[in-house]
């Protein structure tokens, strides 16, 4: 091999070992987020403050101890039940944690080493966050969506503006307007169909999708329909909702703007193809 193609080699080895380095420290990085995300969906609702008081069992009332709040591997520690009483801890806390994980390292995978990435990190986490609680109380809160979104938009925008990439953040601010207009509309034809926190959570879902491009936001609010109805003819036929219940649509919006982030652009090729 000559001395060029070593050279080569080595810088290729190079950017896939930071490569690797990012993703693997992102999913790291998730994890930690995951437990504060369960923490801000349990309490927002409730009007409890998400600093104090410490995490505790819900049955008991007793502290967590410190090593049971590592993500996932408490859980496992615990075998899913308090120590001090014995109550049974949900799966659902240690799913959200290696979920959150997983999405921060695939956003890393996909927006790489960039200065947007905190921006897509923000996002998903409060997307989660979002997503948990439309499921658990059926209401999206301000109190999330609001800062969530501001916090996001200043992320993206500084972001881009250091990556030199101040037209994409131009494309986002219009399909995030597109995205809310749209889903507007639709809420007032459907009259009830739709709660106005969906249409305002539009406007996040919509700003990062069309960042990463028209595609992505395109494809992204067609899945958020197409997962939407499934679930819904899913939950009717089994019987766990009534023709008249509210199915929170808030979920199918987040992973609908997931599926248009990560494969849009494949997805419009595909299509057209």
């Amino acid at each position: 091999m000559t001395v060029e193609g070593t050279s080569r080699v080595r810088e290729s080895f190079r950017v896939t070992s930071a490569v690797t380095a990012l993703v693997v420290g992102s999913g790291f990085v998730g994890l930690l987020i995951g437990s504060f995300v369960n923490v801000v969906a349990y309490r927002i609702p409730k009007g409890i403050s998400v600093v104090t008081p410490p995490s505790a069992c819900p049955a008991c009332d007793h502290e967590i101890r410190v090593r049971h709040n590592i993500p996932v591997l408490g859980w496992l520690m615990l075998r899913g039940k308090c120590r001090d009483c014995g109550a049974k801890i949900s799966v659902r806390y240690p799913v959200v944690e290696a979920v959150t994980g997983a999405v921060f390292a695939a956003s890393a995978a996909l927006v790489g080493e960039a200065w947007v990435l905190p921006a897509f990190w923000w996002f998903c986490g409060v997307t989660i966050a979002l997503a948990l609680t439309d499921l658990d109380v059926k209401r999206i809160p301000n109190r999330i969506l609001y800062p969530g979104t501001v916090v996001a938009a200043l992320l993206l925008g500084g972001g881009a503006a250091l990556d030199g990439d101040l037209s994409r953040f131009g494309r986002g601010l219009v399909g995030g307007a597109s995205y809310f207009l749209l889903l507007l509309l639709v809420a007032l034809v459907a009259r009830g169909g739709f709660g106005f926190g969906d249409v305002k959570l539009a406007a996040l879902l919509g700003m990062f999708a069309a960042y990463w491009s028209w595609e992505s936001l395109f494809v992204g609010v067609f899945a958020a329909f197409v997962i939407g109805g499934v679930l819904s003819i899913i939950l009717l036929a089994a019987r766990r909702v009534g023709r008249k219940d509210a199915i929170p649509f808030g979920p199918s919006m987040v992973l609908g703007a997931y599926v248009g982030i990560a494969a849009g652009r494949s997805i419009v090729s595909w299509y057209l193809g």
